[in-house]
């Protein structure tokens, strides 16, 4: 995600604190914005425990698994 989009909505998120408030057109490009920013948050977090690995006693390494494997 582009900064440019962290900053749009941060904008949105301030002007929704104001008392004129988000227009039904704003408040649907926010929705958009943050299921992004989410997205790609998870996205991130996925492809670091993928690439993570526990060490057992032993000095062995084992790949994470997901849960229910």
């Amino acid at each position: 995600m582009e900064q440019k989009q962290i900053d749009r909505i941060n904008e949105l998120a301030r002007k929704a604190k104001t008392p004129e408030g988000l227009t039904e057109w704003e408040e649907m490009e926010r929705a958009a914005l943050r299921r992004e920013y989410i997205d790609s948050v998870l996205g991130s977090l996925r492809g670091q425990l993928d690439n993570t690995y526990l060490v057992d006693e032993k000095g062995q390494t084992h790949k994470l698994k997901k849960k229910g494997e």
